[in-house]
């Protein structure tokens, strides 16, 4: 895998939530499509987790898991990624 530098790292994880927040505001994508994103984040917020009263575990499951809807979303349903 190719080395990314700190500039691209910072481009993607900076435009993560408007790419997000995007495709969960579309009417091209389907309702089913987004509780794939919004039912396994909002539970593993609110269950006991592996390490309580540390949100830190909570933020990176979110952001591995939103890195992943977004990608998936763009590709299934055609959606150009901001620039």
């Amino acid at each position: 895998m190719a080395q990314r530098s700190k500039a691209s790292w910072y481009r993607l994880w900076s435009r993560l939530p408007s790419r997000v927040w995007r495709i969960l505001r579309s009417s091209e994508v389907s309702v089913t499509d987004k509780l794939w994103f919004i039912a396994p984040v909002a539970l593993y917020w609110v269950l006991p987790d592996f390490m309580p009263f540390i949100p830190i575990d909570d933020i990176a499951v979110t952001l591995g898991v939103a890195g992943w809807f977004a990608g998936r979303m763009e590709r299934k349903y055609g959606l150009q990624p901001p620039e």
